[in-house]
């Protein structure tokens, strides 16, 4: 039983629509390839000479598809795209983009030459006329052999000091945009509020008012630290990303360290949460440690003990303020 949708199942497509629904489709995967090199001409150079390449070669599919329209059809070629067909595989946004690394850039560009083979193939099945399954089946061959051109074209604009210097510095963009402020933010969130948590848990043994005290303080902290980072730098100057992402990385962090001592005093049990507790605070401070050797190249035993004796003595005012 079919249901009424405003979208067309792909089965139910005629051949001028699927040729129809090729240019369309070619024409925005040009856009977005232009689009991805326009972001990254910039910063990367090299990898935006390569979109710009695959721009243009999906310009000369959708010429080759528009004149086999022309041949069989006429010149008016009917509006359909992607979001008119059922089932139909859709692309990100080109904005969100900004948001993407350049190795996620890179596969999200081969998952839609991915996309597109498999649309080829399927299309080229659906089709009588033998030059149009011609054009399908060598178009499906094409975007399939897409690796292998993407390949081609990064030996063309990529030697290997290129290559590393891009990745270097996408790697150094990362690190300055989401890990620095949110290894600053998880800090401040897992130390700053071990003392006002465990301080009030050992003065009140009281599980739920210690987790609304630990609650506050984290979100609190977060929404501090957030608005402190984003409104400290806009980083045009320094390089470190938009200040948005980094006031998100940063409050976000920030509210996640906290909470991770303040959950387990949702147990009832004083000394079952507060045992629980500590163990929190030893994973989150491992984990501050391993951020800090992973990403900024700190020695691991020496972030472990920078993390681990200033959390024990924040702990121990904690323990002290709370039991006196």
């Amino acid at each position: 039983m079919r249901f009424t949708t405003y979208r067309k199942r792909f089965d139910d497509l005629s051949e001028q629509e699927i040729l129809a629904l090729a240019i369309s489709s070619e024409e925005d995967d040009a856009r977005i390839y232009r689009g991805y090199g326009e972001h990254l001409r910039a910063d990367f150079p090299g990898s935006a000479a390569i979109f710009d390449d695959m721009a243009a070669e999906e310009d000369t599919h959708r010429k080759r598809l528009i004149e086999l329209h022309r041949a069989r059809f006429g010149e008016v070629i009917p509006l359909i795209r992607r979001e008119h067909v059922s089932g139909y595989y859709a692309r990100r946004p080109t904005w969100l983009v900004e948001n993407l690394s350049l190795d996620r850039i890179r596969s999200e560009a081969e998952a839609m030459e991915r996309d597109a083979a498999r649309f080829y193939t399927a299309a080229a099945g659906r089709t009588s006329d033998a030059a149009t399954r011609k054009l399908l089946g060598d178009l499906a061959a094409a975007e399939a052999g897409h690796e292998r051109k993407a390949n081609t074209l990064e030996d063309k604009h990529l030697d290997d000091g290129t290559r590393e210097t891009e990745d270097d510095k996408d790697r150094r963009q990362f690190i300055l945009t989401y890990v620095q402020p949110g290894l600053a933010g998880l800090m401040d969130g897992s130390v700053s509020t071990l003392a006002p948590i465990f301080a009030v848990a050992f003065a009140t043994q009281d599980t739920w008012t210690t987790f609304l005290v630990g609650l506050a303080a984290s979100v609190g902290a977060g929404i501090s630290m957030g608005f402190t980072e984003a409104a400290s730098d806009d980083g045009q100057l320094s390089g470190r990303g938009s200040p948005i992402k980094r006031g998100f990385a940063s409050g976000i962090m920030t509210t996640v360290g906290g909470l991770g001592h303040a959950l387990p005093y949702l147990i009832t049990d004083f000394w079952t949460a507060t045992v629980t507790a500590i163990a929190v605070v030893f994973v989150e401070l491992w984990a501050i440690a391993w951020i800090q050797n992973k990403y900024m190249d700190t020695p691991f035993w020496r972030a472990t003990l920078q993390v681990v004796v200033g959390g024990a003595l924040v702990f121990a005012a904690g323990v002290l303020i709370g039991s006196g």
